[in-house]
């Protein structure tokens, strides 16, 4: 497994042992939303750090919200908020 595949992997395995919400194209066929609303956007990198994961991840349960997975990045949107969640 390459770097970003084990991203993808931890991330999945990190929500599910949280119990969040995750809408990905196995659930919904195609998420929208318009990241240019947000007044604020916070960006996560991940480069070896598991916090990065999971202090990204707690936001979706601090703000009760969902979180979204288009291709290679992770979205948690919230009011006028959009977190975003991405491999280096």
């Amino acid at each position: 497994m390459n770097k970003q595949e084990n991203f993808i992997k931890r991330v999945y395995e990190i929500v599910s042992e949280l119990k969040l919400p995750l809408v990905d194209d196995k659930v919904q066929d195609n998420a929208k939303f318009q990241s240019n609303n947000a007044i604020v956007m916070v960006k996560f990198v991940f480069e070896e750090d598991e916090s990065v994961i999971r202090g990204f991840l707690s936001l979706a349960e601090y703000f009760h919200t969902v979180i979204i997975k288009k291709k290679d990045k992770f979205y948690i949107p919230h009011d006028y908020k959009l977190f975003t969640l991405k491999s280096v």
